[in-house]
């Protein structure tokens, strides 16, 4: 809840939508509810005005009782609201300068009601961005829809194909791989035919005939059949500052050189990625070392980044190696908050079937222990730690492993991550109660030092919630407007 006995401090933003209302409940508050819902949720301020400096008075509401009535009735009625996400305690009337208002606090709901939508039609459906609430296109619309689905994408049989559309190389360098990781496996027998039907790549259409299924064709299929089913996708590896005694490598699904499936792209991409990784650790008390924790970490992110690519979306999946790191990049949001990804023990993938197929040749986790390991091996190294980043307009996720010493001395416990994620909260909390702060504020909240309150501010701008203002000496920071 922000300081109502300081409302003026405040500027509406990505999280604070202020109405004044006195002439009953707003029309307009309906397309903010969808927005906050479908975004990062918000307080919206009824009995609340906005001055010409943009700054916030509190007006007295005449029947405040009776508003919230109305609005409790309207957000019930599926007529009006697709679904209620509000409990109780998130809908008060509170008192500022004597004055009464109406406070609402809407969260973000989960992804299994959204999208939220309002006025009884799929096309008033909103989401909140810098610049307000704005009406989502039919792209985002298609996302919140296919990610609200108990099944995930890559189980849809593809009916106006067949099976004819595998590369067979592909398949075979997959049975290969799964020969080494699972020797001696029930499957190992079977025709090609009935081993991906197991697998999880043919499915039984409503037709009775066997299809590929998403999973089977973006694992295996050829370019240009896979195009015909994800008109967006694309896949992208590139370097960066190559050496110059190593020529650069660019690996693209539409160069017509190889098959442009998602798995032969992951095992062409990840021996590019293994040359700069076995030039950190090539040699240890002598000994030459080809595997490491960071190998596996990486190799880790690389399968994260393709089974939870929305390939429906805009952009692709794109792989970027520099000289200090890498950048993994891929079209969607994470389906479950970031902080429960970092502290482990959920696993909610976009393409459930294709994170199988990776598991059975030992690539990737199914735990939900990958994000967490990958920052375990990264502390251990003592670099500056991951970062995830996600865009909206249109929707991506970035995770870039940095291959350089922190600066500052590490100790890290388990329950770092869910402290981190509190510090993250908190950040907010502070900055939706304050109109600004300076960064030692910030480390008095957090009871941190300077340095550590940074980097928390460096990710919430990276996220595209939180704005610097200022120079380095006398800098601030505020809630996106």
């Amino acid at each position: 809840m922000i300081d109502l006995n300081n409302l003026a401090q405040y500027r509406e933003n990505n999280r604070i939508e202020a109405k004044k209302a006195l002439g009953g409940l707003p029309h307009s508050i309906w397309e903010t509810y969808s927005a906050f819902a479908n975004s990062l949720g918000g307080l919206l301020l009824l009995g609340v005005e906005e001055l010409p400096d943009k700054s916030l008075r509190a007006v007295d509401l005449p029947d405040p009782e009776g508003m919230v009535r109305e609005f409790w009735d309207l957000v019930n009625n599926p007529n009006q609201a697709s679904v209620n996400i509000l409990s109780a305690k998130d809908v008060t009337i509170e008192t500022v300068d004597g004055k009464r208002i109406v406070v609402i606090n809407i969260p973000c709901a989960e992804r299994f009601d959204k999208p939220v939508y309002v006025n009884g039609s799929l096309s008033n459906t909103f989401r909140r961005d810098g610049e307000g609430d704005h009406r989502c296109s039919k792209e985002e619309f298609q996302a919140m829809v296919r990610d609200a689905s108990v099944k995930t994408q890559d189980m849809l049989v593809l009916e106006e194909m067949d099976v004819e559309v595998f590369n067979e190389e592909s398949v075979h360098a997959y049975r290969r791989q799964m020969q080494l990781s699972r020797p001696d496996h029930v499957w190992e027998a079977l025709e090609d035919e009935i081993f991906l039907l197991k697998l999880g790549a043919i499915g039984v259409g409503g037709d009775g005939q066997k299809h590929p299924t998403s999973a089977g064709l973006l694992m295996f299929g050829n370019e240009y059949d896979i195009i015909r089913a994800f008109p967006q996708y694309a896949l992208d590896y590139r370097e960066e500052d190559s050496d110059a005694l190593r020529p650069a490598e660019r690996i693209v699904s539409s160069s017509g050189e190889w098959s442009g499936n998602v798995f032969d792209f992951y095992f062409r991409t990840y021996s590019r990625l293994q040359l700069v990784l076995n030039d950190l650790f090539e040699m240890r008390g002598g000994v030459r070392v080809d595997d490491t924790p960071v190998h596996k970490a990486v190799r880790e992110a690389l399968a994260n980044c393709l089974v939870n690519s929305d390939y429906y979306g805009r952009g692709g999946v794109a792989v970027v190696r520099r000289r200090n790191g890498i950048a993994m990049s891929n079209p969607g949001s994470f389906r479950i908050g970031i902080a429960a990804a970092k502290s482990g023990g959920l696993s909610d993938p976009r393409n459930g079937t294709m994170q199988k197929m990776f598991n059975l040749i030992d690539v990737g986790e199914r735990t939900g222990s990958g994000i967490p390991n990958i920052f375990r091996v990264w502390r251990e190294q003592g670099w500056a730690e991951p970062t995830i980043t996600q865009a909206i307009m249109p929707d991506r996720t970035t995770l870039s492993l940095v291959f350089e010493k922190s600066g500052r001395k590490l100790s890290i416990k388990k329950s770092d991550l869910r402290v981190r994620e509190r510090q993250r909260n908190a950040i907010l909390e502070y900055l939706t109660d304050h109109a600004s702060a300076r960064t030692a504020e910030i480390a008095d909240v957090l009871g941190v030092s300077a340095a550590r309150a940074r980097a928390v501010l460096s990710t919430l701008i990276a996220e595209d919630i939180v704005v610097a203002e200022g120079g380095s000496h006398g800098r601030t920071y505020r809630l996106k407007a």
